[in-house]
């Protein structure tokens, strides 16, 4: 039996390669959140840039507690089973009136795991809708690798600017429209974009990468992830732990060290050495 999901939306998400919207947070936790995110941008100086956007939950305990939230991991248990790892988080933030935009990818293209069993949780700190940039989901697409080029479009808020090489159908895309507190899972073969925010607010979402824990790394040396639920029988990652604060020294510094080497992966060829600003 699924324990969120129903076998129809189960059936969905193996159809399309996506399913939304999940409930995930009430508005006061999710206003909670957002606060607290922007509380942080504050005491740092300004929005949350370049490597420090990648896997923040090693660093911000808030961020951690949510990659943990029983509701969104139940959701993923009832697609990828009760063994979970978070192998990665990021933040994608649209600042109002700005141009930057996501082009249609696959995220399988530079992870460099060993198996298409990942689920990206992306949920809404902020509504996403036509506005503000949401999200648009090429139903079926995860079925087949295609053929990415990288462009490190300055605007693309993308690792490598990666794009689909080949025409995309954008009037067959779907909007995964959401209210502060949902979520929306896709599969990591997923085509999906987003395109500029437009609106006079900024448009937050936070994206949590779970695999089950037979997956491993493929392309890199020892990777890391952080074990959310069940048992790790393989141990194919390190096991990341849980910050005792929010930007201690200690946190910081095993951040940076676990991002630099992930970087290795997801920019390998590229000569990149940092996530672009």
């Amino acid at each position: 039996m699924t324990k969120l999901l129903s076998e129809d939306a189960v059936a969905a998400y193996r159809r399309n390669g996506y399913y939304f919207p999940i409930d995930v947070l009430s508005a006061a936790e999710t206003r909670a959140l957002r606060d607290k995110l922007e509380a942080h941008e504050r005491a740092t100086g300004g929005p949350i840039q370049g490597d420090r956007r990648h896997k923040p939950h090693l660093y911000l305990t808030f961020l951690n507690d949510l990659i943990r939230h029983p509701r969104i991991l139940d959701a993923v248990e009832d697609v990828l089973g009760p063994d979970l790892l978070c192998w990665s988080t990021s933040f994608f933030i649209k600042e109002p009136s700005d141009p930057g935009f996501v082009s249609w990818h696959q995220d399988a293209t530079y992870w460099g795991l060993s198996s298409p069993d990942v689920i990206t949780a992306w949920v809404a700190f902020t509504p996403a809708n036509l506005v503000n940039g949401c999200m648009k989901f090429m139903p079926g697409s995860h079925r087949e690798q295609l053929e990415h080029k990288d462009t490190f479009d300055k605007n693309n808020l993308l690792s490598r600017g990666q794009e689909i090489a080949v025409k995309v159908d954008e009037s067959k895309g779907v909007d995964a429209i959401l209210e502060p507190g949902q979520a929306s899972l896709h599969h990591v073969l997923l085509a999906h974009g987003s395109e500029p925010n437009k609106s006079n607010d900024r448009r937050i979402g936070f994206a949590i990468r779970y695999i089950p824990t037979h997956v491993r790394q493929a392309v890199g040396g020892k990777d890391s992830a952080t074990l959310v639920r069940g048992t790790d029988r393989y141990n194919h990652f390190d096991h990341e732990p849980r910050p005792t604060g929010d930007s201690t020294p200690e946190s910081l510094a095993l951040h940076a060290a676990i991002v630099g080497r992930q970087v290795q992966v997801l920019y390998r060829g590229t000569g990149q050495e940092h996530f672009r600003p």
